[in-house]
């Protein structure tokens, strides 16, 4: 008698830190929850993390609590990198920026919100690549790295093994390409339906 082997799920996780922007965060993570919740055979889990796990206090005092730190983590299949004020001290920061290198090397999948790609650029990671940020960090962005093909218009920029996402709301809109790519169109068209998103700016 065989015994069946179930695939081991796949891993997304986001990032948390203090100072995270809350909706860079919190944007992915309804769109990435909802799509597996409601689609658990699709094989995906997501979960938050932070330095050291628990309660983080992010860019306008909204309080997150993350599970796991870095010691705990699971293999990672996809990363999300928020931006924020939080973003600024780790551009300097080089365990920070060790750490990122070391997810470089063991994530098959690296994304980021707003200045989420200044501190992937600080660790070298988008030389000669197209990549976007925040619309008030793109000289910024320049700057840390000359090389990169900076991209001030597009929502989001997916270059194979990474895809950077502009600022705040841009990381629903990451999050749903994000989906398409790992389960498909129509996956990503009920996602979006699920969570009401289709954008008509009042102003």
């Amino acid at each position: 008698m065989t015994t069946e082997t179930v695939p081991a799920r796949k891993q997304i996780g986001i990032l948390l830190f203090d100072g995270v922007e809350e909706l860079d965060a919190v944007g992915p993570w309804e769109v990435l929850s909802f799509w597996t919740r409601e689609y658990p055979d699709d094989g995906y889990d997501v979960s938050c993390f932070s330095r050291e796990g628990g309660p983080v206090r992010c860019a306008k005092g909204l309080t997150l609590v993350a599970p796991l730190s870095y010691a705990d983590v699971p293999p990672w299949e996809v990363l999300v990198y928020p931006g924020g004020e939080g973003t600024r001290p780790q551009l300097v920061d080089e365990a920070q920026l060790d750490w990122v290198r070391d997810q470089r090397e063991s994530v098959p999948l690296l994304t980021s919100v707003c200045t989420g790609s200044p501190v992937y650029a600080a660790a070298g990671l988008l030389a000669g690549r197209p990549a976007t940020t925040y619309w008030g960090a793109l000289e910024r962005l320049h700057e840390l790295d000359p090389s990169i093909e900076v991209r001030p218009d597009d929502r989001y920029v997916d270059s194979g093994d990474m895809i950077t996402a502009s600022g705040v709301s841009a990381g629903i809109d990451m999050a749903l390409h994000l989906v398409r790519r790992l389960a498909g169109e129509e996956r990503a068209r009920q996602v979006r339906r699920g969570i009401q998103y289709d954008p008509q700016p009042p102003v």
